[in-house]
């Protein structure tokens, strides 16, 4: 699996795929390879076992943006899928209309904004159910949304045009 992860403000490229034990990881960041070994304690908290060294890793429950308790350490982070990471890069928030196309074929199950709301970069617009998983497809811009070309119970097509923010 690979995703981008921003930690502290710094866009990384993680890459994780299980090792040969149960709680056994192989993890690449920005291509250095790192041998893991993860057991999920209770909810929320994660030990770790790293090049020998063991860590406690605690999702911040009081963080208005996620974060993570490493020690006495916090760290910001945030997870990006790779394609809408792309897609943003692409349209950037440029000049002129962004199109919000559906990245995978299924079934709207919640439009989030209104025909002429006003929205801002990278708030959710539509949810898709792929698979039985629900997607969040997020605005490239702020903006106006000038058209909007789904409702709840529609089924979609990767490709296909969803909305428009201007």
């Amino acid at each position: 699996m690979k995703l981008q992860v921003e930690i502290q403000g710094q866009t990384r490229e993680v890459e994780i795929e299980p090792g040969e034990a149960p709680g056994q990881w192989a993890i690449r960041v920005d291509g250095e390879v790192v041998e893991a070994d993860a057991h999920m304690v209770r909810p929320g908290v994660l030990s770790l076992l790293i090049g020998g060294q063991s860590h406690r890793l605690v999702l911040d429950p009081h963080a208005e943006e996620p974060a993570l308790l490493l020690g006495p350490q916090r760290i910001a982070y945030g997870v990006e899928d790779p394609r809408s990471l792309k897609a943003r890069r692409r349209h950037g928030g440029g000049e002129g209309p962004a199109t919000l196309k559906a990245s995978m074929p299924g079934r709207v199950v919640r439009v989030l904004v209104e025909w002429g709301a006003q929205i801002e970069a990278h708030q959710g617009v539509v949810v898709i159910e792929a698979m039985k998983m629900q997607n969040e497809l997020k605005s490239p811009k702020a903006g106006k949304v000038v058209e909007l070309k789904v409702s709840a119970g529609d089924t979609v097509s990767a490709g296909d045009v969803l909305a428009i923010i201007a």
